[in-house]
C-alpha cells in the first residue's frame, strides 16, 4: 500500500496549489488525477484576475490582458466597466503548478480515478484501466471539481450547479475587453466572448433545469457574431461542464478531509469565477496541513474559518443576487441589480415584486 502525509484528489487549480504548498513545506505528498493528461481537456472560459499575475508568470499560462468588461443587456444597451484581467491558456497553468508541486517532491499518479474513501482507516481505493491499489494518507484535500465524489463519499449533499458549452473560434478583430450577454435567452446564466489573441471562447451558461438550451443558444449567438464579421464561422475546440452556483459548503473540513476549489463551493455563483479561489483555498489547505502535521489541532478549523472570512460575504450575496433574479432575465433593472458590472448589485435592496 502506498502511503503519505497529505493526499490531493483532483489536480485543477486547487488540487495543483495544494499539491505545490504541501509539498514545499516538506511534507510526503501524493495527487492523484484521473485524466492521463494535466489540465484536458480544459473546461473554463481561461480569464483570471489581474491579481493573479505572480501565478501567471511562474507557469507561463499569459495569452493576452484585458483591461475592461462590456455587459450587453436585453435591449441592446451596452455598459464599460474597468476589468483589468489576464487570458490565460489553463492547460498550461494546471500543468505548470502540477510540474512545480513534482519538482518540490511531490508524487503524481495521473490516469488514477478515485474509487472509495474509508475516512476511519485514513484510506482511499482508486483504480485506473490496469487495476485497483489503495493509499493511506494522514491527511486528505479534496480538490475534484463541482461533482467531488470525495464529498460524496463523506455523505455531504451534492452541490447545485449550472451548466456551461463553450467552442473556441477564430477572433476576426483585434479585442482588448471580455463581453457578457445577459438575457432571458440564458436563463441562470449569461453568454460571453472572451478574446485569446486570435481565437476567442464563445460560450453560454444557463440554469441547470435549462440545460436543453444550451446548444441552440450558443448556435444563435455564434451565427450572431459571425454574421457581424467578428467572429469567423469555424469552431477550433469544444468544451463545456458544470459550474456549482450554491455558494460555500457550510462545513469545509469533516475530520481529517479538507475540501478545496470547486469542491468547497467557492465558485462565484453569479459569474462563474473560480480560478483565484481555487488557488488561494488550495495553498491555504497546503500550509494548514503542514502546521496540523506538527501538532498545530487548530489548523484546519483555521482553514475553513479563513476561506469563510475571506470569501464567505461576497459568495453570500452572489448567492443572493442570484436567487432575486431567477424568472426575471427580461427585467433589465432586476439584471442591473443581480450582475457585478453595476452598482447596484453592491447596495442593499428590497427585492421588487
Amino acid at each position: 500500500m502506498d502511503s503519505c502525509d497529505v493526499l490531493v484528489v483532483g489536480l485543477g487549480p486547487a488540487g495543483g496549489a495544494a499539491a505545490l504548498a504541501a509539498a514545499e513545506a516538506g511534507l510526503r505528498v501524493i495527487a492523484l488525477e484521473r485524466r492521463n493528461e494535466i489540465g484536458r481537456p480544459v473546461q473554463c472560459a481561461e480569464c483570471v484576475p489581474a491579481a493573479m499575475g505572480r501565478l501567471v508568470r511562474r507557469t507561463g499560462c499569459e495569452v493576452q490582458r484585458v483591461d475592461a468588461m462590456q455587459t450587453v443587456l436585453p435591449s441592446g444597451a451596452s455598459v464599460d466597466s474597468p476589468f483589468r484581467g489576464i487570458m490565460i491558456d489553463r492547460a498550461r497553468l494546471d500543468a505548470g503548478l502540477a510540474r512545480s508541486a513534482e519538482e518540490a517532491g511531490a508524487r503524481l499518479l495521473l490516469g488514477w480515478r478515485f474509487d472509495a474513501l474509508d475516512a476511519g482507516a485514513g484510506r482511499v481505493r482508486c483504480r485506473n484501466a490496469q487495476g485497483a491499489r489503495e493509499i493511506s494518507y494522514r491527511l486528505l484535500i479534496a480538490a475534484d471539481g463541482p461533482f467531488s465524489p470525495v464529498a460524496d463519499a463523506l455523505g455531504l449533499p451534492s452541490q447545485p450547479v449550472a451548466l456551461a458549452r463553450q467552442v473556441t473560434v477564430p477572433l476576426l478583430q483585434p479585442l482588448a475587453r471580455t463581453e457578457v450577454y445577459l438575457s432571458p435567452d440564458y436563463p441562470g446564466g449569461y453568454g460571453w466572448l472572451f478574446p485569446k489573441g486570435g481565437t476567442a471562447n464563445l460560450g453560454v451558461g444557463v440554469a441547470r433545469e435549462a440545460g436543453h438550451l444550451l446548444r441552440p443558444r450558443l448556435h444563435d449567438l455564434h451565427r450572431r457574431l459571425a454574421g457581424e464579421e467578428r467572429v469567423g464561422g469555424g469552431i477550433l475546440a469544444r468544451t463545456g461542464g458544470g459550474i456549482p452556483v450554491g455558494g460555500l459548503r457550510p462545513k469545509l473540513v469533516v475530520g481529517n478531509v479538507m475540501l478545496v476549489g470547486d469542491a468547497a463551493g467557492l465558485t462565484h455563483p453569479v459569474t462563474g469565477a473560480g480560478i483565484h479561489p481555487a488557488v488561494t483555498s488550495g495553498e491555504a489547505a497546503g500550509r494548514a496541513a503542514a502546521r496540523w502535521l506538527v501538532g498545530d489541532a487548530a489548523a484546519l478549523e483555521s482553514y475553513g474559518a479563513g476561506m469563510e472570512e475571506l470569501f464567505g460575504p461576497s459568495l453570500a450575496r452572489a448567492l443572493r443576487r442570484r436567487g432575486e433574479l431567477r424568472g426575471r432575465e427580461g427585467d433589465e433593472g432586476a439584471l442591473r441589480r443581480a450582475w457585478v458590472a453595476f452598482p447596484d448589485y453592491y447596495r442593499r435592496h428590497e427585492v421588487q415584486a
